[in-house]
């Protein structure tokens, strides 16, 4: 019996013109957090669409979730607005954004446009102003450490069965430290931290995409966000247009003073991120299936480490790195999860 489910229907059912509401489900996402649609009907009006966020409080603080949405929103971001709460519960009543996933609208036709006005929504995210209410977390080394070592504990180790031997922590940790160091190097801004296809959806008659997700955001390296949007663990682009599409952004931001980084170093700073943030999403991957019962998202895991393979390919500080990956990981991988993509051809 899904209590929670129970309890959600009768809380959204004393709400003004829900006392009829059949909660929908409309998505789960990779934490504990659900998601349902019901239909608000008013007299004289519409059947109206809202959105129901059950975050159980005993694994979910909606605390974050709300004081970002409400300062972002303030500042003119395209989260949704929260319409009723009960924090205690652990329930929000939401906008309703629909169900157009930037990733479902994605064609060679419309990519270009979708993400130049994604980027435009990035650079507006990356300027916004500390919440006084809510200061944002550091990503510091704690952070950046903790989620890299997801890859060794939960992909290597637990999910393809591999035991590391001293040689190749050492050869990990030495690769951490480098990608630890490109990334407090950086200039810091606002970031969503999880900035990709799945979580920006296309609204009809709008050219800015709603954002959601948001509620892990913390102050950061510049082009963190930049890397999952455009190495979207989800879809992947050629590299003609991935360049351009980051030295857009690269030319919008600087003009914006976020930084004063030349194209060589922007793009270097592009690479080393997204080999960090490419380490934790496939050990979060892993980590789904093996502890939360979730192997949906193994299939995305060869395409996560194949940038890992090209980046570190491009990088002769991780040339062993790179060697011990190709020679070792990536066979596991495709033995026991699926083929990785080709290697993507040199960058000019």
């Amino acid at each position: 019996m899904d209590t929670r489910l129970q309890r959600l229907t009768t809380w959204v059912r004393q709400l003004p013109g829900f006392e009829s509401a059949g909660p929908e489900p409309v998505s789960g996402d990779a934490s504990f957090r659900r998601y349902f649609r019901v239909w608000q009907q008013l007299p004289d009006q519409p059947r109206t669409p809202f959105i129901v966020m059950d975050a159980p409080p005993e694994q979910e603080d909606c605390g974050p979730f709300i004081a970002i949405a409400e300062h972002w929103r303030s500042h003119g971001v395209r989260v949704p607005a929260i319409r009723a709460r009960d924090t205690g519960q652990g329930f929000l009543l939401l906008e309703d954004f629909g169900d157009q996933l930037m990733l479902k609208a994605l064609s060679p036709g419309s990519a270009d446009t979708l993400y130049r006005q994604a980027l435009e929504q990035l650079l507006h995210i990356a300027r916004l102003p500390a919440c006084p209410s809510f200061p944002l977390p550091p990503y510091d080394k704690a952070l950046l450490d903790r989620e890299m070592a997801l890859f060794p504990d939960w992909l290597l180790e637990q999910h393809l069965g591999l035991s590391l031997d001293n040689h190749e922590r050492a050869l990990l940790e030495t690769t951490f430290s480098l990608l630890r160091e490109s990334a407090l190097a950086q200039p810091e801004v606002t970031v969503h931290r999880d900035y990709h296809s799945r979580n920006l959806l296309v609204l009809p008659g709008q050219g800015t995409p709603g954002v959601i997700d948001f509620q892990d955001a913390v102050t950061g390296p510049v082009t963190y966000d930049l890397v999952s949007l455009l190495k979207d663990c989800y879809v992947c682009w050629p590299e003609a247009e991935l360049a351009r599409w980051l030295e857009h952004y690269r030319s919008i931001s600087l003009d914006a003073g976020l930084h004063r980084a030349d194209a060589a170093t922007f793009r270097q700073w592009f690479e080393l991120m997204g080999i960090q943030r490419h380490l934790k999403a496939a050990g979060i991957f892993a980590r789904l299936a093996i502890r939360d019962g979730k192997p949906g998202y193994l299939p995305d895991v060869p395409r996560t480490v194949s940038y890992i393979r090209d980046a570190s390919a491009r990088q002769p500080a991780l040339r062993h790195f790179h060697l011990w990956l190709c020679e070792v990981v990536i066979p596991a991988i495709e033995s026991q999860i699926g083929a990785l993509p080709a290697t993507e051809s040199p960058r000019p």
